[in-house]
């Protein structure tokens, strides 16, 4: 066999043997190319010091000006000043245009107002809804025969009749808050007994030529734990440009917020917890029991948020709490309390998930005919020229 071959290489043309020749030393090249990128792989991975500089560096590419500004004639940068001018008059346009917003929100919510309290009347069993407004066609029932239905209908009395009546829709809010993630991640167990007292939240806007602001309510039955009925959070908010900086403006921020104080029954504050702590007295060896109050975890520090200073200026800790309280408030104003039954039921959170799913679906099926394509086309090619994670451990 090695005649034969030796025979087949003595018979081709010098020129041939030249790119026999060319393409051994080619893949020769590649194969160290791909090793050395290996290895150079392999190192970067075990030294997350240059993994961190070269991230750096890349961040640093990020939005970096071309200099191509910087190259342009005086007389052209006037130009730009003037377009930058227009632009601040448009920025002020904007900032008019979210005041409007805020008006027309204020305007709304009294049309919407009637239907929520005839909601809060519901639940917390002040008024009863007739036949003709408990109605309801439920996907499932539309396939459901007259029979059917009336059987579903005996059964469903059947077991009313077995339990005890219960009043409105008991523990309305608190489901609802333990539905959201958002909110279940504030409650604490102590908390719910709480918020089963909950009768109904509110949203109440600035007046006409008042700061721009919004304010929530929390009402609540009377119960053990504090002596108000009404708990609120109030949101200041600011929509003007930066004159430092107009650019940044972006719509209405918040800028502060304050809660009411809660009037707790003693031992019932949730806020507070007492913990007992064991102290060694250096000289003598003595031990002795404090007893001290410490924070404690609990929704209701909703009502206490941190205070912004006049200067504006905030550690990152506190500007960390204010961030998601602020999140927090606008939540609640603009999704939980226009849709409460909604989450109640859990429909509006499938609706969010469904939202998520679908981006992921259609992600998941652009790949998929991308992948056909190439499988389809008979010039499709793999590229070979990079090496894969697949191809590196393998060396």
């Amino acid at each position: 066999m090695a005649d034969i071959d030796n025979k087949d290489q003595a018979e081709m043309d010098p020129a041939d043997m030249e790119d026999v020749e060319d393409v051994e030393e080619e893949e020769t090249t590649v194969e160290n190319t791909k090793r050395k990128a290996c290895q150079l792989t392999e190192q970067l991975m075990q030294n997350p010091q240059i993994l961190a500089a070269l991230q750096e560096g890349l961040d640093g590419l990020n939005g970096s000006p071309s200099g191509y500004i910087e190259s342009l004639p005086k007389v052209v940068k006037r130009r730009i000043n003037a377009l930058k001018n227009l632009q601040v008059k448009c920025v002020h346009i904007e900032a008019k245009f979210y005041e409007e917003v805020h008006e027309l929100e204020r305007k709304y919510a009294a049309l919407y107002q009637p239907f929520f309290d005839k909601r809060s009347d519901i639940v917390k069993a002040a008024y009863e809804p007739t036949d003709e407004e408990c109605e309801w066609k439920a996907d499932e029932e539309e396939e459901l025969t007259d029979e059917m239905k009336e059987k579903a209908k005996l059964e469903e009395e059947k077991k009313d009749e077995e339990k005890e009546d219960p009043k409105g829709i008991p523990e309305f809010w608190l489901t609802v808050f333990k539905n959201v993630d958002l909110l279940s991640d504030m409650l604490q167990e102590h908390d719910e007994p709480i918020l089963k007292h909950l009768q109904d939240i509110k949203v109440k806007f600035s007046d006409i030529g008042q700061p721009l602001s919004f304010g929530l309510e929390f009402h609540f039955e009377p119960n053990d734990f504090f002596s108000n009925t009404v708990l609120t959070k109030t949101y200041k908010m600011r929509s003007e440009p930066d004159e430092s900086n107009p650019f940044s403006f972006d719509g209405p921020e918040i800028v502060s917020c304050t809660g009411s104080t809660i009037e707790w029954t003693k031992g019932k504050n949730v806020t507070l917890k007492t913990i007992k702590k064991k102290q060694k007295h250096k000289g003598r060896g003595t031990v002795r029991t404090v007893t001290k109050t410490v924070p404690n975890d609990s929704f209701f520090n909703f009502f206490t948020p941190p205070e912004v200073p006049e200067s504006g200026e905030l550690d990152e800790d506190t500007e960390a709490v204010l961030a998601a309280d602020f999140e927090i408030g606008h939540f609640i104003r603009e999704r939980i309390v226009p849709r409460a039954v909604l989450y109640f039921t859990g429909e509006a959170i499938e609706d969010d998930d469904d939202d998520y799913d679908e981006e992921g679906e259609e992600a998941d099926d652009e790949e998929g005919e991308e992948e056909a394509d190439e499988e389809n086309d008979p010039d499709y090619e793999p590229k070979k020229d990079a090496a894969s994670p697949a191809e590196c451990k393998s060396q």
